[in-house]
């Protein structure tokens, strides 16, 4: 027997539940490779997942977890074997699929990816989706060339801000994070930012479709209206690399930053990313992202500690990193 967040729904008053559970060996889903999971992370989707579901959870009872890194116990592929430390983000894993939330899950092979080297998996898990989706929206601006001026970074503080934002700084780019915390400035300076942007300043359309170019690329967690104001300010044949909808999903905005500026607005889809890109992301993240400034955004949780950072996150009330401590329990 091992422990599981376990989300329960009452049928008659359709509300859920979740609870640390213990469950075996014959509850997990089938599948080629089971892995005993040492850490795992929250993300938003899981505050969803936790709590009621938001759409994403298929059938209950439910393990959330989106992402996981741990050790191979058993596989049934040839590309994985007992002892290998493996790393898993996406793939509908903890929404459609019993996630990482779990002393022990087993996946299909295609959905796993080898730890690389100068990672250990605590370290996976404190960059996690996060992390991941971060580093592929900077691949993404850095294959679209960025221009001299300040690369933005919106909802800095929050998981996928706070890694992007340490990534840049140490690639040598001059950061100007946004956050709607004033409070965040100095953890946000600690991490590399050198320009602080008050979110007030840019969640607001305006009439004009340009304004003066400011940025030389964007990475965007928020969208909606204050996407909208970037794509104006952004430089001629800068990039924005829309990561979120924290913001929104509707985009207010007009086709003349395209036309005019040829900005471009690259979409970063972190989910069913492919296996060859997955891995490049995850070198970069060993080789480009400083190990130091990562710890500095680390919280620590344990399985018990999930149900109320399910509901902080929702609220944005987390900062930077949370690394679940799967194996402790």
């Amino acid at each position: 027997m091992f422990k599981a967040l376990m989300v329960r729904k009452d049928e008659e008053s359709g509300k859920t539940s979740a609870a640390v559970e213990e469950i075996g060996l014959d509850d997990l889903p089938q599948a080629e490779v089971t892995v005993s999971v040492e850490y795992s992370t929250v993300n938003y989707k899981d505050g969803l997942c936790i709590g009621p579901g938001g759409g994403l959870v298929r059938k209950y009872p439910h393990v959330p977890g989106i992402d996981f890194a741990g050790t191979v116990e058993a596989s049934e592929d040839d590309r994985y074997k007992p002892g290998d430390k493996v790393v898993l983000t996406g793939w509908r894993v903890g929404e459609a699929h019993w996630g990482g939330y779990s002393q022990k899950a087993r996946v299909k092979a295609d959905w796993l990816v080898p730890l690389p080297e100068g990672l250990d998996t605590r370290q996976a898990m404190a960059v996690g989706t996060a992390g991941f989706t971060a580093m592929l929206a900077v691949m993404a601006l850095e294959d679209h060339g960025i221009k001299p001026g300040p690369v933005l970074v919106t909802g800095a503080a929050g998981g996928v801000g706070s890694v992007a934002t340490a990534i840049l700084a140490a690639l040598g780019h001059k950061v100007a994070a946004v956050t709607g915390r004033p409070e965040q400035a100095a953890y946000l300076e600690s991490l590399g930012a050198t320009q602080i942007v008050a979110r007030e300043e840019l969640n607001e359309t305006v009439k004009r479709p340009l304004e003066s170019e400011t940025w030389g690329g964007c990475v965007d967690a928020v969208g909606g209206a204050m996407l909208a104001r970037v794509l104006g300010q952004m430089e001629y044949g800068a990039s924005v690399a829309a990561v979120g909808l924290a913001g929104g999903a509707n985009l207010p905005a007009t086709v003349i930053p395209f036309l005019l500026r040829g900005v471009n607005l690259l979409g970063i889809d972190s989910v069913m990313q492919p296996y060859d890109n997955r891995v490049r992301a995850w070198q970069r993240i060993a080789q480009d992202l400083p190990m130091d400034k990562l710890e500095a955004m680390v919280t620590p949780a344990t399985l018990a500690d999930l149900p109320g950072l399910g509901a902080d996150i929702l609220k944005g009330q987390v900062k930077g990193r949370v690394v679940v401590d799967v194996a402790a329990g």
